[in-house]
């Protein structure tokens, strides 16, 4: 089955233009190195929790909003390889490619899939 990156930050409402302009050039990198499919999605209805919550894990603050994404890679063997071409690769460099958010606030996990419908 196939193996998924996912990840959440908070990215500056004012910079979804930079954001979605910084995505798109990371994604085409990604899917260079084998990525299946990359998703990026902008949240619009990510509640407040009580007790945890998107927003909370992400730190967002008022002019923030909640974004949602994920790598979908035929493996986890492809996934390992490819990562460490990736961050290797100069157009992931910080120089080339700015990240429009605070790095420092986001999560991110890699999980096998047991279930695809």
């Amino acid at each position: 089955m196939t193996y998924i990156d996912g990840f959440v930050v908070a990215v500056p409402t004012a910079n979804r233009e930079a954001y979605k302009k910084h995505a798109a050039s990371t994604a085409a990198v990604f899917k260079e190195y084998g990525a299946l499919k990359v998703v990026e999605c902008w949240g619009n209805d990510v509640p407040e929790g009580k007790v945890t919550s998107f927003t909370m894990a992400v730190q967002r603050k008022d002019d923030e909003t909640v974004v949602f994404s994920w790598i979908t890679w035929p493996s986890r063997e492809k996934r390992d390889e490819a990562w460490k071409a990736v961050m290797a690769d100069p157009r992931m460099q910080p120089g080339e490619n700015p990240m429009p958010f605070d790095g420092k606030r986001l999560i991110y996990g890699g999980f096998e899939t047991i279930l695809e419908v």
